[in-house]
């Protein structure tokens, strides 16, 4: 099993870009929820590990987990209300969001007790490494379950606008590398954090995958450096993209045996063009729709 664990929320998208009145349309997202929506998408035995309202926002997001095969058996549920992002959209379909979180559910998650034993991997990112408390009790979760053998994926996926202190964020960030398998983050997030792929190589990761939009995505390794080009397809927005990317990789890796920091770190230029493919491919049919909208296994093998 692969477990997705971070926030869960709506966001609220424009019905045509560059209309800031234009009428809002509510979506269910959030980076760890599409993520593992994604998994479930394309076959991965996969469980979201969250805190979710009871509101009715917080119903559909539910319904549609077990909707898309993702156990549900992890979540927790309060009475606070769903997080809201709302999107602003780019001409090119490129996504920025401002955030409405004071006090909603999905802040207030407590480390669970032990994990299933089948899990493999555990996915974090985005929001809910920022907002405390629940930022604290993630960050207890990834190190507890690295510390026993757990493969550990990162997307900080950063949301500039919710981090007070940068610099804070950025030693934080550097602080949950040595439990780190698997990094990625876009070209904008490593800029953001200063780009040091040596470094956090060094300081833990088997892999740091970076994505670059249309150019395609690279993974670095200590055995070298390998790319892929990003497939052309007529972009809607780029909602859920990145977060597709990870459910590729880990689902990549998953159905290869891979899940590994042994595994990964010795993968060679054929894997890595194979797997990178993949997930472009996957990410590509996710921006040629509206919304957080991922293929499904199918789609791609079609």
């Amino acid at each position: 099993m692969i477990v997705v664990a971070g926030e869960a929320l709506i966001d609220l998208v424009p019905g045509s870009r560059g209309d800031a009145l234009a009428p809002l349309l509510p979506a269910r997202g959030g980076g760890p929820y599409n993520t593992a929506v994604a998994l479930g998408r394309l076959g991965a035995d996969v469980a979201f590990c969250s805190r979710i309202s009871t509101d009715a926002f917080g119903d559909s997001l539910v319904e549609r987990l077990r909707a898309e095969n993702v156990s549900t058996e992890l979540l927790q549920r309060g009475p606070e209300p769903t997080s809201l992002a709302v999107a602003s959209l780019g001409a090119d379909g490129s996504a920025s969001y401002a955030f409405h979180v004071a006090e909603c559910a999905d802040r207030l998650f407590t480390t669970p007790g032990r994990l299933p034993a089948g899990v493999r991997a555990l996915s974090f990112g985005t929001c809910s490494l920022v907002l405390e408390p629940g930022a604290s009790a993630y960050e207890e979760l990834m190190r507890r379950e690295a510390g026993r053998g757990v493969f550990v994926a990162l997307d900080p996926n950063i949301r500039a606008g919710l981090i007070a202190d940068p610099d804070a964020y950025r030693e934080r960030f550097r602080g949950w590398l040595p439990y780190v398998s698997l990094l990625k983050l876009s070209e904008e997030d490593a800029h953001w954090l200063g780009p040091d792929v040596p470094g956090w190589l060094a300081a833990g990761p088997a892999a740091v995958v970076v994505t670059r939009g249309g150019k395609g995505l690279t993974a670095f390794t200590a055995g070298g450096e390998f790319s892929v080009p990003g497939v052309r397809v007529d972009v809607a927005d780029t909602i859920g993209a990145g977060d597709t990317v990870n459910a590729a990789l880990l689902h990549g890796l998953s159905a290869r045996g891979l899940l590994s920091a042994e595994a990964v770190a010795g993968l060679d230029g054929d894997a890595w063009t194979e797997l990178l493919g993949l997930a472009a491919r996957a990410a590509a049919l996710t921006c040629s729709r509206a919304g957080a909208e991922p293929p499904y296994a199918s789609e791609l093998h079609a």
